[in-house]
Order: structure tokens, then C-alpha cells, then sequence
């Protein structure tokens, strides 16, 4: 359970119990205000449940920080990227990977988010980036740390068409080259559509969960339509 702070008697999550193989690709929906952000959140320490225990690996993370996660292999993507003024593109990529990694290496990580390394490498991660920009670059950062696990908070927020479609071809082949279990935030369909597996929440709650074979046909109306409140 999570409590939301302004409120301490409201439940944000409740009753919540979630298993997530390794290697896996997990999309996580449902309507707006029904607790996906938080469940990523609590997931990466950013909130702590008020009940209930988190274990990864094996191991009881439930109290540990925010950088004791990321340390344990979980890497975080906000729904709005955080923009660091003063630090290079290139910087941030080798901070990302431990500054174990060369120039050559952080360009060809950029070419892998559909960015074209010489036009970024040198930029710096301010105002002047799009919102799909800082996108592609935050997901860089997380290809670059190789964690085994990855979440994304509503990935296509805030983004351009064409920088969506870049996004889903970027998380197939991570899906497909890297030994990551992946989970995703989302409403849209083209992204429910590529995982392994769906879990639907509402009201706080585990409403459905299975492979996405047996739930993406009960999400979807006759038109081809989300069930949701899908902005």
C-alpha cells in the first residue's frame, strides 16, 4: 500500500502482488489515476509502501534507496526526462555506464536511440532538446547501464509521432538484443502491443494480468479502440 502524502488515509495501491520473470517484457495500463506511475515509483524506491514487502533477487529491498536500487540493477526512466544544464550528452552517457565507456562507444549508443552522434554527442542536456530527444537520450543512459531491470514511466508522454515510432523500434531491440527484464508504463497500443505480457491496474488494484495474447483482445473495443481514458 502507498499513501498519498496530502491525504494519508487515501490508498494509492492496495493488494498489490506482482511477479516479473526475468527477461521479460511487461506493460502495465489502465485508466488515468489508477496507480501505474506510482507502482514504477515504488518499484524504484521514489515512494515506499506503507505495507508489504518488495523483493528482487531473492532479497528484501523494501527499505533500500533509491541508489542502493540502481546499484542492485534497476534503472528508472521518468515520464518527463530531467535535464541537466552543464552536463554533455557524451558525459552523461559514460556517468550512465560507471565511466567505463569511450566516445566511440556513447556515439554508437546514441546511433542505437536513432540520434545521430555527431550532431549530440557534444550537446548539452538542456532546454534546447525536444521532449522526444530527451527521451531517446535518457534511454540511452539506460542501454548504457546494462541493468536487468528497466522501467519506463509513460515513454510516449509529452513526444512527437515520429519520435514514438522511433521509441517502440528502440524498445523491441532491447527487448530482442538485451538480457533485461523490461517494464513499461503506458496507454498506447503499439507498446502494449510488443510485450510479453500485460497487467492491468484500476482503482489501485491488479484488475488482469496474463500474456498478451489472452488480455490485449479484452483491452481493445470492436473499433480497434482502448477501453481506457487513453490521452
Amino acid at each position: 500500500m502507498v499513501d498519498d502524502e496530502k491525504d494519508k488515509h487515501k490508498e494509492i495501491l492496495k493488494n498489490i502482488s506482482l511477479k516479473i520473470e526475468d527477461g521479460k517484457f511487461i506493460a502495465i495500463t489502465g485508466p488515468n489515476g489508477g496507480g501505474k506511475s506510482t507502482l514504477a515509483k515504488v518499484i524504484a524506491g521514489i515512494e515506499k509502501p506503507t505495507k508489504g514487502k518488495i523483493i528482487y533477487n531473492g532479497t528484501d529491498i523494501t527499505e533500500a534507496s533509491i541508489t542502493d536500487r540502481a546499484r542492485m540493477g534497476i534503472s528508472y526512466a521518468f515520464q518527463q526526462p530531467v535535464r541537466f544544464k552543464g552536463i554533455q550528452v557524451k558525459n552523461l552517457i559514460k556517468l550512465a555506464a560507471g565511466d567505463n565507456m569511450s566516445i566511440a562507444g556513447a556515439c554508437d549508443i546514441l546511433s542505437e536511440v536513432g540520434l545521430c552522434a555527431r550532431d549530440y554527442i557534444n550537446r548539452e542536456v538542456d532546454a534546447s532538446l525536444s521532449g522526444g530527444e530527451l527521451k531517446r537520450i535518457e534511454i540511452a543512459t539506460i542501454i548504457a547501464r546494462g541493468t536487468k531491470t528497466c522501467v519506463f514511466d509513460e515513454p510516449e508522454a509529452g513526444i512527437d509521432l515520429w519520435s514514438f515510432k522511433n521509441l517502440i523500434k528502440v524498445f523491441e531491440k532491447m527487448h530482442n538484443e538485451k538480457d533485461s527484464s523490461i517494464i513499461i508504463i503506458s496507454h498506447q497500443e503499439r507498446i502494449l502491443n510488443i510485450a510479453d505480457e500485460i497487467v492491468v491496474i484500476a482503482g489501485g488494484e491488479i484488475k488482469d494480468k496474463g500474456k498478451k495474447t489472452d488480455i490485449l483482445p479484452e483491452l481493445l473495443q470492436g473499433t480497434g479502440g482502448c477501453k481506457f481514458n487513453c490521452d
